[in-house]
């Protein structure tokens, strides 16, 4: 997988255009990233369900979860699934709907200077080697562009949205993630 600077998009991954997105505010720098995590039906995966969920295309009939969800109008920019497989919704150019109410360095609305990245799974059911090999991958990329994305602008859900958010849960190995991406400083 290769990021395109120009376009935002990632050739070597599936894309699945959502709507559910809109243009950064002018000038706006790109200086986050968040990860989070999302299983539909929760803990269920495979399903295709998250690509349907954000192109607002959820059966709220096909199962009672769904219902409560099939209204909201959301997106990531990334979605990296059990095996590694990677599907991009949104331009990391364009401000994706991940983050809602959100704050970070003193700063609200965080869609606006971030790039979000799911990964499917469950705040307590361990993250697999081939989701974190493909988020590494990806981060590296994006770091690569935007280089004020430092280790300390790389976040979970739940740090920019305490208290609202618990994703990406205490399974994901921060440590692994992080001395991963440290490597690339040596």
């Amino acid at each position: 997988m290769q990021l395109d600077r120009a376009s935002g998009w990632f050739s070597g991954v599936t894309h699945c255009p959502s709507p559910n997105f809109n243009a950064r505010p002018l000038g706006e720098a790109i200086s986050l990233l968040v990860i989070h995590n999302i299983s539909l039906p929760p803990a269920c995966f495979g399903t295709g369900k998250v690509q349907q969920f954000f192109q607002n295309r959820l059966d709220p009939a096909e199962h009672p979860y769904f219902d409560s969800i099939a209204h909201l109008t959301v997106s990531a920019h990334l979605f990296v699934e059990r095996d590694g497989a990677v599907t991009q919704f949104v331009s990391l150019l364009d401000r994706a709907w991940h983050a809602g109410v959100s704050r970070f360095d003193g700063r609200e609305g965080c869609n606006d200077f971030s790039i979000g990245i799911e990964l499917e799974g469950t705040d307590a059911l361990a993250y697999t080697d081939a989701q974190y090999d493909a988020l590494v991958q990806l981060s590296r990329q994006i770091r690569q562009q935007w280089p004020a994305i430092d280790l300390e602008r790389i976040q979970g859900h739940s740090d920019i949205a305490p208290g609202r958010k618990t994703d990406p849960g205490p399974a994901f190995d921060w440590r692994r993630y992080r001395a991963a991406l440290n490597e690339d400083a040596v």
